[in-house]
């Protein structure tokens, strides 16, 4: 069993995906990848790395309430980054965000990233 998750203070999703879903029996919300979407204009938030990392942790952080799960919750997030240059800007606000909770990461600097954005971050957590 599982149950789809979705939240209005997110972007919606773009394509044949959902925000997140819960895995019942594993009691794990697996959340899509978020990138830095204005949720109230589905408007890229910024073209600074900086701002984009922010708004993708603002709408991390959104589809983790509508699933009543506190960021303390993330065991693991994978980022994925245009470019590794940008690697020490984005740790900043990663941080930032976790405070001192430190989840399991991996960080990837991949060619593309849907509309072109710097900064994409996806999240497994404890339901």
């Amino acid at each position: 069993m599982h149950r789809v998750v979705e939240s209005k203070d997110a972007p919606k999703a773009v394509g044949p995906y959902s925000q997140a879903i819960i895995a019942e029996g594993s009691k794990l919300i697996f959340v899509s990848g978020q990138i830095p979407l204005d949720p109230s204009t589905m408007q890229i938030s910024s073209h600074d790395v900086r701002n984009q990392t922010a708004m993708v942790l603002k709408n991390l952080h959104a589809v983790l309430r509508a699933a009543d799960v506190h960021i303390n919750q993330v065991v693991k997030t994978t980022v994925y980054i245009k470019n590794m240059n940008d690697f020490a800007v984005i740790n900043e606000e990663y941080e930032r965000f976790f405070g001192t909770h430190k989840p399991a990461r991996a960080c990837v600097e991949v060619a593309r990233l849907p509309r072109d954005v710097l900064v994409e971050i996806d999240a497994i957590a404890m339901a």
